[in-house]
C-alpha cells in the first residue's frame, strides 16, 4: 500500500502519515487509531510485549487467509442409496 492509498483510504494528509512513519513516539492518537484501524482491517495483527511469546517484544503479524479446502459436513438427513 503507497503512502497516497494510505492517504486516501485514512483520510488522513500524506504528509501526516510521514511524520508519523518517522516518529520514534507517536503523539496523535487521532493519527495512530485510524492507521491502526486501516492496516487491521488489510489483515494486520497488532502484537502487545509478550503476547504470543513471553520474551518477545511488540511487533506484527498478517493474519492468515482463510483456505477453503472443499469440505463440507454432510448432510446428516440425507440416506445413502448406493
Amino acid at each position: 500500500m503507497t503512502v497516497e492509498e494510505l492517504a486516501a483510504a485514512s483520510g488522513i494528509s500524506k504528509l501526516a502519515i510521514e511524520e508519523a512513519e518517522a516518529s520514534q513516539v507517536f503523539a496523535n492518537t487521532d493519527v495512530t487509531d485510524r492507521l491502526r484501524s486501516i492496516f487491521e482491517s488489510k489483515g494486520v495483527l497488532f502484537l502487545g510485549a509478550g503476547q504470543d511469546d513471553a520474551g518477545a517484544g511488540p511487533g506484527l503479524r498478517l493474519r492468515q487467509a482463510f483456505q477453503d479446502e472443499g469440505i463440507r459436513p454432510q448432510n446428516l438427513n440425507a440416506t445413502n442409496d448406493d
